[in-house]
């Protein structure tokens, strides 16, 4: 008799413990939306990119050649953060919603087939330095307005422009430091694991 209380309660904690994991397992569904956000997202920066394009294409013979570059610069910055947009959309399901299964797929992106939290992180950390080497070359070519009335860079707005890029290296490289000392640690694993079979 008690054991039969026993098994069947038992059987109602692993029910539960399923049901739980269960639940846990499918509320990654629940960033679903957030990756839709993104594509709207990226929907709007598309529009930005026409919106500067026909600025450039309107304006080509009339602007200046600095202002041809701000606005090309600009043009390069939304191009990146577009595809800075693709690669959390892109990575971010595949990582940790439901794999797209593109394989054998002619478009699919060459880093799909080995993307990783690790390679993702790595990969976002190096499309923020390119966008940060973006905005910081937008504000060096409009340094040479400083002391100017009416100039929109100032040599404090450089100076923390440059530390902040700097972080981001600093901090792309130490991201890049411990997925090679992760991946290290791996293969030593794998090799004492192999030397006791």
């Amino acid at each position: 008799m008690k054991c039969g209380n026993y098994d069947r309660a038992n059987n109602t904690i692993w029910n539960f413990r399923g049901i739980l994991a269960n639940l846990i397992f499918s509320s990654r569904w629940m960033q679903l939306p957030l990756y839709f956000g993104l594509i709207v997202a990226q929907g709007v920066y598309v529009i930005l990119f026409v919106k500067e394009l026909w600025h450039l294409i309107h304006g080509a013979t009339s602007l200046g050649e600095q202002d041809i570059m701000l606005i090309v610069l600009g043009l390069i910055d939304v191009v990146m953060i577009s595809n800075l947009l693709v690669m959390v959309i892109v990575g971010g399901y595949e990582t940790f919603v439901s794999r797209l299964n593109l394989q054998g797929h002619p478009d699919q992106p060459e880093w799909l087939s080995h993307v990783n939290a690790s390679v993702l992180k790595v990969k976002l950390a190096m499309a923020i330095i390119g966008i940060s080497s973006i905005h910081l070359l937008k504000t060096f070519i409009e340094a040479g307005t400083l002391g100017v009335a009416g100039a929109r860079a100032t040599e404090t707005g450089v100076m923390w422009q440059t530390i902040i890029h700097m972080v981001f290296i600093l901090s792309a490289i130490g991201i890049a430091w411990t997925d090679y000392l992760m991946q290290q640690t791996t293969k030593v694993g794998k090799k004492i694991g192999r030397a006791h079979v």
